[in-house]
């Protein structure tokens, strides 16, 4: 089938500006100007001033855990972390996630061993993870796609019956909750990004969080090059500071928490409404149980039923100014160095597969309007229609 067959409008894109998933959330401007200028006249920039102590406060009160430790990004918050909790050897891994949640481990020369995902859920599959446990396995690393809590007590079970610890990457799950209690309050330590795509920012930051006294300590004393005092230094450590304009942006943002979630909520449903009733498409549902914080809008298109690959919809879409995203592609497997050191991933992670070729993540949130939803899932519908007569004509 070629493109040109399934050109949508003619002359200029549908939309005058492009519409991009995970557009920066902006809170309340003047709050964050004030903000800005105290820390001006403070003249205190960074090392655990006023605003970081603050912000961290507040996330640990909103999350019911004991401890939060703000960083400069969640990819350095994770690679403090699992220095802290000391692993090594083998750590296993979903590969469908961001490339960072593989490279934090190599780069503490820790081999990530990537397991299969449940193809309902995108989620690691508990089912499949404890036959991967070797001699050389230190910890589990488990992953909140979308926000989704990835089998907890499972996970947590395996973990204790191996005696391994449990980590998680909950970079898409800051303000969501599994059986009543928020993410943070998991594993030895939980992982939280707070880039400027996420739908709560600091610009760009990270925090671990725990409730582990022992683990906060140490985690304090590495993001700050392991000084304890003035001009004492005690252990190893890096520079994993959260700065005070980072951490300003992060109290300005939780104002709006609640209602950024509503918004992401509206889009969602708007979506759902729109979308259904497409064969070949369905849209990642999230369970009515639990808070979500409805960030990610997530397709799944098989071409089989549709006439119409992911990546034909991806270019038909892109034309039209909406700037969808294959999220996770192609798998961290099939990326460097792991393409080459797991020449034979592929064969034991099918599910993983087959659904980095059928994901595909739509705008969302403040940054799209209920009207822009509708006419998104229009030029969706027009292409699946386009692409159905298409097909019937070649018979």
């Amino acid at each position: 089938m070629e493109m040109s067959d399934l050109a949508i409008f003619s002359g200029k894109p549908f939309f005058d500006q492009p519409l991009y998933v995970g557009r920066p959330v902006i809170g309340d401007r003047q709050r964050f100007f004030e903000l800005v200028n105290d820390i001006l006249d403070r003249k205190w920039f960074t090392n655990n001033g006023r605003y970081v102590r603050a912000f961290e406060k507040e996330i640990s009160e909103y999350l019911g855990v004991k401890h939060c430790i703000a960083m400069c990004n969640g990819t350095v918050a994770m690679e403090i972390a699992i220095r802290a909790l000391e692993l090594q050897g083998e750590v296993i891994v979903p590969s469908f996630t961001f490339i960072a949640t593989a490279h934090a481990l190599q780069w503490r020369q820790i081999t990530p061993v990537f397991c299969d995902i449940d193809p309902a859920t995108h989620l690691l599959d508990t089912n499949k993870l404890e036959e991967m446990i070797t001699s050389r396995t230190t910890g589990i690393l488990g992953v909140h796609i979308w926000g989704q809590p990835c089998g907890i007590g499972e996970l947590s079970k395996i973990a204790a019956k191996h005696h391994l610890k449990l980590l998680f990457d909950a970079s898409h799950a800051f303000g969501c909750s599994s059986n009543n209690k928020m993410i943070g309050n998991f594993g030895d330590a939980e992982i939280f990004s707070f880039h400027a795509t996420k739908y709560f920012n600091t610009f760009e930051g990270g925090a671990v969080v725990t409730n582990c006294d022992d683990l906060a300590r140490k985690i304090r004393l590495m993001k700050n090059f392991g000084f304890s005092g003035y001009d004492h230094v005690i252990s190893i450590g890096t520079n994993g500071k959260m700065s005070e304009i980072c951490a300003a942006m992060g109290l300005v943002n939780m104002d709006g928490l609640e209602n950024g979630i509503a918004v992401n909520r509206e889009r969602y449903v708007r979506y759902e409404s729109e979308l259904k009733n497409i064969p070949g498409l369905k849209i990642l549902r999230y369970k009515d149980s639990g808070k979500h914080n409805y960030q990610y809008i997530v397709l799944e298109i098989e071409e089989a039923e549709t006439g119409l690959s992911r990546d034909e919809l991806l270019k038909v879409l892109h034309a039209e100014n909406i700037i969808a995203r294959r999220y996770f592609y192609p798998g961290c497997h099939r990326m460097e160095p792991y393409r080459s050191s797991c020449t034979d991933a592929p064969i034991w992670l099918p599910e993983t597969e087959k659904v980095a070729q059928r994901v595909l993540v739509l705008p969302s949130g403040s940054a799209v309007t209920q009207a822009q939803v509708m006419a998104i899932c229009a030029v969706i519908r027009t292409a699946f229609d386009q692409a159905s007569k298409i097909r019937e004509k070649l018979g």
